[in-house]
């Protein structure tokens, strides 16, 4: 199953997780959208894991907290090597240490290795802990031989690396294993990458061991500029490794940070009703609002941001970005320039999602209301929380 060409990120996820959805390839929890697939055969491919010499070699090795890597923790814990579980979603910190009870038995180990056992016998791991990684493993939803990968979406892996290389955890030399099915593995059009995107060194299927040979180069530290305001406020870890950075004299402009705006009105809005987006005389347009932004309304309560991004394909409308803010029910469009964005406001008139009819115009003529004031220190909409490729 390989790719076809002109395609997104998005769109190779979609293939993997339908392909193996219809071929029956996956174990609980089911269905695989919008996950780290739980693949059959993952505990065959975890195998390979303890024969290469980068894990014989290593001490400490972090693997991530999804199912499919289960068995990968089983053998990090098995071989008496340090293990490190990335919190979920970076809520409360980085790593959890997985530390068993002394003389642990294999069942027991097993037990630590679920994601019940990474809650009951772990202990974080705060920034200064001055912890080395000498070997990292990741989920993939695909994964191509040069070593480019695609995750589901989210961003955590490529952030939880760039973390790690802040806090001087791995080096450019530290390698990067993933485990997936062999259905996974698939060509990835090396325009589709971008700077913050990881990389990986060797790919273990059930069948095969693939060193990819990647040579280009790994993340070099937390990209701030693509860091969102509110990505920052639900990661207190991204807080303190940004004030380390900006004494240290870096850049750390984050990607969304308010333009000539009254943070505290911001913060202290009233609460108000979502109304739908009415038009603004030209005379009094938001001069605040980039013109290439189109705002997207009435979203459907339950909607998904994968629903929105495949109707404005279909649309022939697909941005550059695309910001979700599901709770409020809107969305806000990105585009390359004001002329792209009044296009594809034309293009999606009418456009629906289930039974909604989605509400579109500019962004920048909606009243204020309809972008910052519906909820206290709701952001304004050259805000771009959980931005999402396309």
């Amino acid at each position: 199953m390989e790719p076809s060409a002109g395609v997104s990120k998005q769109d190779i996820r979609e293939q993997i997780w339908d392909y193996m959805e219809s071929q029956n390839l996956a174990d609980f929890p089911r269905p695989v959208h919008h996950r780290i697939p739980n693949f059959k055969g993952a505990p065959r491919a975890a195998e390979h894991f303890p024969r290469l010499q980068a894990f014989k070699m290593a001490r400490t090795i972090k693997v991530n907290p999804d199912a499919p890597q289960k068995n990968a923790r089983f053998l990090v814990l098995d071989s008496r090597k340090t293990l490190l579980v990335p919190t979920p979603r970076l809520r409360t910190g980085l790593f959890n240490k997985i530390t068993p009870p002394p003389g642990a038995t294999k069942d027991i180990l097993r037990k630590c290795a679920t994601s019940q056992g990474v809650r009951s016998f772990s202990t974080p791991v705060g920034l200064d802990a001055r912890v080395q990684v000498d070997l990292v493993v990741v989920g993939s939803v695909a994964v191509s031989e040069k070593g480019w990968r695609i995750g589901k979406g989210e961003g955590y892996a490529d952030l939880e690396y760039a973390m790690m290389v802040s806090m001087g955890a791995v080096s450019p030399e530290t390698p990067v294993v993933t485990i997936v099915h062999d259905c996974q593995v698939v060509d990835i059009p090396e325009a589709l990458l971008e700077d913050h995107d990881l990389t990986v060194d060797y790919i273990l299927t059930p069948t095969r061991v693939i060193a990819t040979g990647c040579e280009r180069p790994k993340p070099a530290g937390i990209i701030w500029s693509k860091i969102s305001c509110e990505m920052m406020e639900k990661i207190p870890v991204l807080r303190s490794l940004r004030s380390r950075e900006k004494q240290a004299g870096k850049d750390v402009s984050l990607q969304d940070e308010p333009r000539d705006l009254d943070a505290s009105r911001l913060q202290t809005a009233p609460l108000r009703a979502l109304r739908g987006p009415q038009a603004l005389p030209l005379a009094t347009q938001r001069e605040d609002v980039p013109a290439d932004t189109v705002y997207v309304g009435n979203l459907p309560r339950d909607a998904r941001v994968s629903e929105l991004k495949t109707a404005l394909r279909a649309h022939g409308a697909a941005p550059l970005r695309l910001s979700w803010q599901g709770p409020q029910r809107r969305a806000f469009l990105h585009y390359p320039d004001a002329a792209s964005a009044q296009q594809a406001v034309s293009c999606l008139q009418d456009l629906r999602l289930g039974a909604n009819t989605l509400r579109v115009a500019l962004a920048r003529q909606q009243r204020p209301s309809d972008l910052v004031d519906t909820h206290p220190g709701e952001p304004h909409p050259n805000h771009r929380p959980a931005v999402a490729d396309l």
